[in-house]
């Protein structure tokens, strides 16, 4: 029997022909990424109890971007702590204030296919959009392996989920998202590897297929792969990557995942999901009635370019309804300097939008602009769990950017289809 993609990449870094689920293998780690939260401020200490420093500065990522900017004397210690560490251990790779790690990681041209990567942070797995094996772990575990290099794994089985045909207008990976959640649960994945795969999955751009992969996490899997292809490695080149393998990582033909779920894109409708869990999903005709306070576009999940820019197909010569705020926090440095050339941004600001630091924000509960009480709120982030946003009264209905436009502009839930009439989305 063949192997799937997870196992193949798993194979290469614990340096075995093959590996099957379930077998304990130790992987050695072709690169770590931390961010300022879990990073240094948690991982240092355990370091200096060990006596040793960074295995290979050359393979660490350090982004700073939840104590971003800082706004009191506990954020700016954390960035001081996290500055002295990337001097004392030589890190090169370091994106200061630069936008969301997830974003930042891949659009710097730190992801390859067949990589075998480690995060520190439960959103890693958007690294399995490139063909990388990505997951994310806590600071003891990320403390080993900066130690070491290595850590241990259990060879997970894999879920394959298939989806046919192809997004209808104002519909998004998002969507395909909150629909699995509701679907196979918050533990569909039960910590597996999930692959995606199908015409729909080929025929989205890099970043909507990195919104499947982060939210891989919202259904308790480890990762969320998807097999390169022509539109992986043309992302790679714009990233400065030089991968003449980037098509052949791939699982065979022969390998039998766990589970096979398929699905088809032409009849999903935009999805809604409904305080305090992306699991309470449904057709957005279910939430049409239930008037918002703020619409917010942010975080890795639903601000990367692609996401500003069906935000803007919708608002583009509209006005945010009166009494609704539009918040804008665009997921990194760099998409916001293009959705500025583009006219992306203007579309968003003329509309009435107010533009946040490109940083997790709101979406982690981080900052000075949160959720306050009793606040009704659409998001286009991954998760709305009660208290996460800002006050345990807010109510966060988590949906597409589409749908978040939509509604920003209606002042209450709404289908963003019949604003795209025309368009070629």
């Amino acid at each position: 029997m063949g192997m799937t993609l997870a196992e193949k990449i798993i194979a290469k870094a614990a340096g075995r022909p093959t590996v099957a689920p379930g077998e304990i293998v130790t992987c050695a780690v072709d690169l770590a990424m931390i961010h300022d939260s879990g990073g240094p401020r948690r991982v240092k200490p355990i370091l200096d109890r060990l006596g040793v420093g960074v295995w290979d500065p050359a393979k660490v990522v350090l982004i700073t971007d939840h104590y971003v900017p800082a706004v009191d004397d506990e954020s700016r210690r954390i960035q001081e702590v996290t500055r002295a560490f990337v001097a004392a251990e030589r890190i090169a790779n370091f994106y200061d204030a630069q936008g969301i790690c997830h974003v930042v990681l891949p659009e710097r041209g730190h992801l390859r296919p067949g990589m075998f990567v480690v995060g520190g942070d439960s959103h890693s797995p958007t690294g399995g959009a490139f063909g990388a094996y990505m997951f994310g772990v806590g600071a003891t575990e990320m403390a080993g392996v900066l130690a070491t290099g290595e850590i241990w794994l259990k060879v997970p089985e894999t879920i394959r989920i298939e989806w046919s045909g192809r997004l209808g207008r104002g519909v998004s990976a998002k969507d395909m998202m909150l629909f699995l959640c509701a679907r196979l649960g918050m533990d569909g994945g039960r910590y597996q590897a999930v692959e995606y795969a199908g015409e729909a999955v080929r025929a989205l751009p890099m970043q909507e297929r990195m919104t499947l992969s982060n939210m891989a996490a919202e259904l308790g899997a480890q990762t969320g792969l998807i097999e390169a292809d022509a539109t992986t490695a043309g992302f790679l080149r714009a990233a400065g990557v030089a991968s003449s393998d980037a098509t052949q990582w791939r699982g065979d033909d022969d390998a039998r995942p766990a589970e096979h779920h398929a699905f088809d894109a032409s009849a999903l409708a935009p999805q809604v999901a409904a305080p305090h869990s992306p699991a309470n999903a449904a057709a957005i005709d279910e939430h049409a009635a239930v008037k918002i306070d703020v619409a917010y576009i942010g975080a890795c999940t639903g601000a990367k370019l692609e996401d500003l820019r069906m935000a803007a197909v919708v608002l583009r010569g509209r006005k945010v309804a009166p009494g609704v705020e539009l918040l804008v926090a665009p997921a990194s440095l760099r998409d916001q300097q293009r959705a500025r050339a583009d006219g992306t941004l203007a579309a968003l600001i003329e509309a009435g939008a107010s533009l946040l630091p490109n940083a997790c924000g709101i979406c982690a509960g981080y900052g000075d602009t949160r959720f306050g009480e009793n606040v009704v709120a659409i998001s286009s982030t991954a998760r709305n769990f009660k208290g996460r946003m800002g006050a345990p009264s807010s109510q966060v209905y988590l949906a597409s950017p589409y749908t978040t436009a939509a509604s920003a502009i209606e002042g209450r839930i709404a289908d963003p289809r019949p604003y795209l009439e025309g368009e070629g989305t």
